[in-house]
């Protein structure tokens, strides 16, 4: 492509400031943004990057369609929440104009598994438009593309064991939320954890209905089978409250937990596949006391077994970056909701992202 790349930033709050310079420093523009923010709305994007201005006025999202149509960007950047649900309007709105789209959705990276249905209406109207439609970000690569990689030079594998976690103070109040920080340990058990003791039946009444609220290893499993051409059989997903002994202050929510109430939650999901292989994954999401830090950990025991650490990964910018990079690979894909281990690996940008465009 001979020209830069037209970008739309869907959703203009933490993420947004790292998306959009970015792409800017990645030699594409952002011509629109969107946000339900009142008080964002009509600010030139310049305020929140804490940049000059761009000439770029956020829209209200009831006015994104027409914006979209004026604009005609070649993608659009959807960094809002973590639900499928919760993005299912903007993405498909993308699909019906014929725009391609990306998102930090958590849940968008695999959404088949747990949310078919709109996967399906999504993929279906992406394909009559000719463009496409997905989810990345920090999982992309240090949930999906880095333990595929180890697996290729393993002979017999025998389990996949990975564990990481993250500040939710990073990511805004619907995470935090999702993640029951700043509930008693009565309230978690009734709000988030028994939400997962039902049969599997009744799972997958709430999976075909639109309703479940998978753990983000929900999905990454989802995506390491496909990758990995492994058969599921069986999926659990267990959610425990994390606790601290000491009140910690949470600006996102803007309260003190207490001591002994939840800071967040570590949800683990166990895939047992039809090849024997067994993934599970786990990640712990929360409130950070001092002494906590980012950490990514995968183990593959086999033949031979070899763990990968990660320690302090700066997780936000990497999310961001990575959603960037993949922007040459979501405009070249084949139409439709195309998951990214179907793109092929990511590789760093060195030049103008146009460039990559075939």
């Amino acid at each position: 492509m001979e020209r830069k790349i037209k970008v739309v930033q869907y959703g203009t709050g933490k993420m947004s400031v790292y998306t959009m310079r970015y792409v800017y420093e990645k030699g594409a523009e952002i011509v629109g943004a969107v946000d339900v923010n009142p008080n964002v709305i009509g600010k030139d994007i310049g305020e929140i990057m804490n940049t000059e201005k761009k000439g770029v006025a956020v829209t209200a999202a009831e006015n994104a369609e027409e914006m979209l149509k004026n604009t005609k960007p070649d993608i659009v950047i959807v960094t809002t929440m973590s639900l499928f649900s919760d993005v299912e309007d903007a993405l498909y709105l993308c699909a019906k104009l014929g725009i391609n789209a990306i998102t930090t959705c958590e849940e968008a990276f695999y959404p088949a598994n747990s949310n078919p249905n709109a996967t399906e209406k999504i993929d279906k109207m992406a394909k009559e438009t000719n463009c496409t439609i997905t989810g990345s970000g920090y999982q992309d690569i240090y949930w999906g593309q880095l333990i595929a990689a180890i697996t290729g030079s393993t002979h017999k594998i025998k389990r996949i064991k990975g564990s990481s976690s993250y500040n939710v103070e990073e990511y805004g109040i619907a995470l935090a939320k999702a993640h029951g920080a700043g509930l008693t340990l009565e309230q978690f058990d009734k709000e988030v954890a028994e939400a997962d003791r039902i049969s599997e039946q009744a799972r997958n009444e709430i999976i075909q209905k639109g309703e479940y609220h998978p753990s983000y290893m929900w999905n990454v499993n989802g995506w390491l089978c496909s990758k990995l051409g492994l058969t599921p059989i069986s999926q659990t997903q267990k959610c425990v409250p994390q606790t601290h002994h000491e009140d910690i202050y949470s600006s996102t929510l803007d309260m003190t937990i207490k001591a002994g109430d939840s800071t967040g939650m570590s949800a683990v999901v166990t895939t047992n596949t039809k090849e024997g292989i067994v993934i599970e994954s786990e990640c712990i999401g929360k409130v950070y006391s001092k002494e906590d830090f980012d950490k990514n950990e995968w183990t593959i025991e086999g033949e031979p077994t070899t763990t990968l650490v990660i320690s302090r990964p700066q997780t936000v910018e990497l999310t961001c970056a990575t959603v960037v990079n993949r922007i040459p690979d979501v405009i070249n894909s084949k139409p439709g909701y195309i998951t990214t281990d179907q793109m092929g690996e990511l590789i760093y940008r060195e030049k103008p992202l146009n460039e990559y465009v075939k």
